[in-house]
């Protein structure tokens, strides 16, 4: 009997390890994923380096530390970076492994793949989108349909990623859908700008975020 119990305890510890080899393989295919949290602050990320080094620790929880990631963000100014030069060439794939786009003119095409149900988490869950409750769609991006950053003039980026107060951030609607059936309602990147609440929080701040669809969560590709 205890030479049965052993051989039991063996193919247990076996099948444990056989999946978490399994789940470290999906976790390092994975080359891109919505944040599941964001950071807390609404549109302030710390900055372009506080949005990926937020990228890079919730990749890591799962063993995806293997790539670089980037933020898909774009800010402005002199030194300002378009989001679409900051992911690397592609392709890229969600946790579950299905292609979000080949490249990034792809991804910027009306042929990429990025939808409620591929736009996944890191944990390769699906994000609430604007059917569900809490609606969850607005992503953050600052940028235009084609990935570029907006000309100088208009805060686009919440001070460039470092404020909850008073500001704007442009945002992108994962599962596509808005309020009209027009393209910025259908577009993943470039939707519309985040405003002030009725209760009048700031637009950059985590309650405005919220009550016009949001949660501070943004893209996170892998530049390797």
């Amino acid at each position: 009997m205890k030479g049965k119990w052993s051989v039991v305890a063996v193919i247990v510890v076996a099948s444990l390890v056989l999946g978490a080899c399994s789940m470290f393989r999906k976790s390092s295919e994975m080359t891109f994923f919505v944040t599941s949290v964001g950071s807390g602050k609404g549109a302030d990320l710390g900055g372009l380096a506080g949005a990926d080094q937020h990228c890079q620790g919730l990749a890591k929880a799962v063993g995806g530390d293997d790539h670089i990631w980037h933020a898909y963000l774009s800010t402005g100014g002199p030194s300002g970076e378009n989001a679409r030069d900051r992911i690397g060439k592609g392709p890229w794939k969600n946790a579950k492994g299905v292609t979000i786009a080949k490249s990034v003119d792809d991804l910027h095409s009306d042929h990429n793949n990025l939808n409620k149900q591929t736009a996944l988490t890191e944990k390769g869950t699906m994000v609430n989108g604007r059917t569900d409750k809490p609606n969850m769609h607005d992503m953050l991006t600052g940028s235009q349909p084609d990935g570029r950053a907006f000309p100088a003039g208009t805060d686009t980026t919440c001070h460039n990623w470092t404020t909850s107060g008073v500001g704007s951030a442009v945002v992108g609607h994962h599962d596509r859908q808005g309020l009209r059936d027009d393209a910025p309602s259908k577009s993943w990147n470039s939707s519309h700008p985040s405003r002030a609440s009725k209760a009048g929080d700031p637009g950059c701040s985590q309650a405005a975020l919220i009550g016009t669809g949001g949660n501070g969560l943004y893209y996170c590709f892998a530049v390797n």
